[in-house]
């Protein structure tokens, strides 16, 4: 099992059914996964902060992490 099926196994699904209370349920899921990707995404930009640094091995996770940064379309 990958990682990502794990994690939507945890919160559930998020995608509405047009069912009241399901959806609901769907909606607080959906929260929780915005709040772990707004987490995740703030972990990504720290690292990229250290694209500039002189140290390789800083300097190489900055620059994929910016890389990440950028094909996400975040500033």
């Amino acid at each position: 099992m990958e990682l990502i099926d794990v994690v939507r196994k945890l919160i559930g699904p998020v995608n509405p059914i047009g069912e009241t209370n399901a959806d609901d349920i769907r909606f607080a899921n959906l929260k929780v996964m915005g709040t772990l990707v707004d987490r995740l995404v703030f972990g990504i930009a720290e690292v990229a902060s250290n694209k500039d640094r002189a140290e390789f091995s800083m300097k190489r996770a900055g620059e994929y992490a910016n890389k990440l940064m950028d094909d996400l379309g975040i500033d």
